[in-house]
């Protein structure tokens, strides 16, 4: 429920001369209403451009990956069908191309090619390049010939195009200033979503309460659920809002939830809260610690200087042992096809082979291997993660669309352009309802704290100052409501 708002709720009647005077009950009743209406606008007029932006370039990016299989087709497929070569081989040629074309770059990981028609990725540690992000060498896995050269980025391996588009959508090509942006648009979407939906509900009653007394009801329940018929201007456009804004509000709650795991504040204190719970994801040990470690691979090992070294001295990366080591992790724990195999950066470290599948079923186990024996050193398994530690995984790789595959992808598309659709709707009825010969149209009126009962008030302030804490950009701004609601009511005189 991206919104500006929806019809201001009516004010409630003057209350008759009673001896509890203009505090009393009949004042205070409709008060939150009246304040998820105020904050629902507010919120939905200064931060709509930020979610607009958030929802736009989040569709591009939940396209990606089907988008870069037809930009980068060539790198992307393997033209060869005959059986793949020996990792070392296709490691080999990568290595050729690279010292012709990038002699300063390290090999740093390869991922074998998961299909047939896939191609292996050989990627390559390079000066400039943002953190996360590689140079990938495209080679065919069948006769070992170089398909391609591009810079990729993570663990989804994202191509230029979604590494554009996803850095973009985090934090506008500025760094860390631009970080707050997405922040702001991940945490208030939230807000404004919740905040429509308790509108909706107040609607809802409102509609039940007028017919179940007889009374004509201005729309039926279905026109809260379906956009209203035979109604133009305002009204239509409300109905637009009001009912789409309903089933898109699960998917608006769930990217603003998972989106605030990857901002700059809110991102670190959540890290935080898992981590103090016990809820972090395991992490892989491969430190060695005992000495010197010689390379795997068997009758090749050392033909590449990778010789013995003292402990924690750099460490030359030999081609054959990739497939050994990949071997001996398919004895431990390695059971799928999108794996990436990480060589130690010095010889006091093992390797590790990790599973990359963020499809469902998530395979992401992982295994350290001691490159003298090809003995485990440590492992990490999915099915021993905690509930928690589970669901971020889970809920991550939805959200950016690498979970489930193609319907995921458009599901996300099509919620994130009806986010941005709600922003424009919303924004369209706060220019429908501007009284005449004005330029815009009115906020709804405040003071809703100011006629809230100690409690409510109380509670209001708590919960932003608990916001404040854990979501830092979130709650400042909602405190920040809350201070100038109460103040602009204090202060302002009643009409003449």
């Amino acid at each position: 429920m991206t919104a500006v708002h929806d019809r201001p709720v009516p004010p409630p009647a003057a209350p008759a001369a009673t001896p509890t005077g203009p505090s009393g009950p009949d004042r205070r009743r409709g008060w939150f209403p009246q304040l998820l209406l105020r904050l629902h606008f507010l919120a939905g007029l200064f931060v709509g451009p930020f979610i607009l932006v958030a929802a736009l370039s989040g569709a591009a990016y939940a396209i990606g990956p089907s988008v870069e299989r037809i930009v980068y087709a060539h790198a992307l497929t393997a033209p060869s069908t005959a059986a793949p070569l020996p990792l070392a081989d296709q490691v080999r040629a990568a290595q050729a191309y690279v010292d012709a074309h990038h002699p300063d770059d390290t090999l740093s990981a390869v991922r074998p090619a998961p299909g047939r028609a896939d191609t292996t990725r050989v990627l390559y540690a390079e000066d400039g390049l943002l953190e996360s992000q590689s140079r990938a060498v495209f080679v065919d896995p069948g006769t070992a010939e170089v398909r391609g050269d591009e810079l990729v980025y993570g663990t989804s391996g994202s191509l230029p195009y979604r590494t554009w588009v996803s850095t973009f959508h985090r934090s506008l090509m500025l760094g860390d200033v631009g970080r707050l942006y997405s922040e702001t648009a991940a945490s208030w979407l939230g807000v404004v979503s919740l905040a429509g939906l308790g509108l909706w509900v107040v609607r809802f009653r409102a509609t039940r309460a007028r017919t179940a007394s007889g009374r004509p009801a201005t729309a039926g329940r279905r026109d809260l659920l379906r956009p209203a018929r035979g109604v133009t201007g305002y009204r239509r456009t409300s109905s637009w809002h009001a009912s789409t804004g309903v089933w898109l509000l699960l998917g608006a709650v769930f990217l603003s939830a998972t989106g605030i795991t990857w901002s700059q504040f809110a991102g670190d204190n959540v890290s935080a809260l898992r981590s103090a719970w016990g809820w972090s994801t395991p992490s892989l040990d491969r430190s060695l610690g005992d000495g010197a470690a010689a390379p795997a691979g068997g009758e090749h090992a050392g033909h590449h200087g990778g010789g013995t070294a003292a402990a924690g001295t750099a460490v030359t990366v030999d081609a054959d042992a990739f497939d050994a080591v990949l071997a001996a992790a398919r004895r431990v724990n390695v059971d799928t096809d999108q794996v990436e195999i990480t060589p130690p950066a010095t010889t006091d470290q093992a390797w590790s082979v990790a599973e990359i599948k963020r499809s469902w079923p998530t395979q992401v186990d992982s295994v350290a291997i001691d490159p003298r024996d090809l003995s485990t050193v440590s492992r990490t398994d999915f099915s021993s993660y905690s509930i928690p530690a589970k669901a971020a995984r889970w809920g991550i790789d939805t959200h950016s669309g690498t979970m489930w595959g193609l319907p995921n992808q458009v599901l996300l598309f099509v919620t994130a352009l009806g986010i941005a659709v709600m922003v424009v709707l919303g924004y369209a009825m706060w220019w429908q309802r501007r009284p005449t010969g004005a330029r815009v149209g009115r906020a709804p009126r405040g003071g809703a704290l100011a006629r809230a009962p100690w409690w409510g008030t109380g509670a209001v302030v708590v919960v932003a100052l608990g916001l404040a804490l854990l979501l830092p950009t979130l709650g400042v701004t909602l405190l920040a409501f809350v201070v100038v609601d109460a103040l602009v009511v204090t202060f302002r005189r009643p009409p003449a």
